[in-house]
């Protein structure tokens, strides 16, 4: 395995770290850690959302990442000893059955597997079809419910994608879970980092909302608390260079840069703080590409319609595989966006947010 320099082992912190919507103590945990260093201050909100506050005059500029990652929740423990359960975020049947899972107890981890009927025992035709999410079950090995229980299996209980942080061949391309979206709380960990030692007037907030994955919750009150005058939500993008995808579906590949993203399902990105970034990103030859989705949203969504206001962009990273167990981005374009948006915040002042805002 290629060696671990500091970077790579806090985005294997980062994403190791199990946290689903509602779950997300133990990532803010982690993301504390590493961006403390960096900020005058820490707090958390009333919901959970982690607040790093650098400065205290001039603009305030937010920059979110959301701590949760999609998964499950045991809803209820049968006689056999088999959990039902319930998705917590967005998933697609097909990437599930098989898969290994954590059970987080107040007892501690409980490994078990995503099961479901056989296909040898189907009749033809209902092989052809993938398995409904209703109809899958975890197996942890237990015999009845009052085993499972006894290992201190609860309904509630927050259940992960089991999967271990991999730098692949190409030491560029980097394997892991809940890149969706870790890899936003590593860029708004980075920015404050890259700044610490930068003079600019503005107060700059790094932040990691919970509950992204289940409608935007946290980003909205950590909006409320922070009352931002730019925001920016970092996320995950798709990766359109996998076989399959056409040039109408997808033209964004991984390493072409950041994806500024003009339009999705929750947003319509601000025309003057688009303008500024890419105007910024073509002085300094940082690399960025285009996209637009048709559904979908990132927290800027939320954050845009807080207070009265707030001019907002999502700045993604593409990543192929998303909402499912092994997620691969590009670390230059991590490392891209983390420069785009540092240099960008370096430039701004009251006058400039002004001008960008009214003009």
């Amino acid at each position: 395995m290629a060696k671990m320099d500091e970077t790579l082992k806090m985005l294997k912190d980062l994403t190791d770290a199990k946290g689903i919507p509602g779950n997300e103590r133990e990532v803010r945990d982690v993301m504390s850690k590493y961006i403390s260093p960096y900020a005058d201050e820490l707090s958390v909100d009333g919901l959970g959302s982690l607040i790093a506050k650098k400065g205290n005059q001039g603009p305030k500029v937010m920059i979110a990442g959301h701590l949760d990652e999609v998964g499950f929740m045991v809803t209820r423990i049968d006689d056999k000893g088999f959990l039902r359960f319930q998705t917590v975020g967005g998933w697609w049947s097909q990437v599930m059955l098989a898969q290994r899972v954590t059970i987080v107890t107040a007892k501690g981890d409980v490994t078990g597997v995503i099961g479901s009927k056989p296909p040898h025992i189907l009749p033809p035709e209902a092989r052809k079809k993938p398995v409904d999410i209703k109809d899958m079950f975890i197996d942890i090995g237990a015999s009845s419910r009052e085993e499972a229980e006894e290992w201190g299996v609860k309904p509630g209980d927050m259940v992960v994608p089991y999967f271990e942080f991999t730098v692949m061949n190409n030491e560029k391309m980097l394997l892991a879970k809940a890149w969706d979206n870790r890899i936003g709380c590593a860029i708004a960990i980075d920015v404050l980092k890259k700044l610490k030692e930068e003079n600019h007037p503005n107060t700059v907030y790094g932040v990691g909302t919970i509950q992204e994955e289940v409608g935007l919750r946290g980003a909205r009150t950590s909006a409320q608390a922070i009352q931002p005058d730019i925001a920016f939500g970092v996320d995950v993008g798709i990766a359109g260079d996998t076989p399959g995808i056409s040039e109408k579906e997808s033209t964004s590949k991984m390493g072409a840069g950041p994806q500024i993203i003009l339009y999705d399902a929750s947003m319509v990105s601000h025309k003057g703080l688009r303008e500024f970034v890419t105007n910024v990103a073509d002085e300094l030859n940082i690399p960025y590409q285009f996209d637009a989705l048709p559904g979908g949203g990132t927290d800027s969504g939320a954050i845009h319609t807080t207070h009265r206001g707030v001019p907002s962009l999502s700045i993604t990273i593409a990543t192929r595989y998303i909402h499912s167990h092994a997620a691969m981005l590009h670390r230059d374009d991590y490392e891209n966006a983390v420069k785009l948006i540092a240099e960008v915040i370096k430039r701004l002042d009251q006058e400039t947010v002004e001008k960008i805002t009214f003009d």
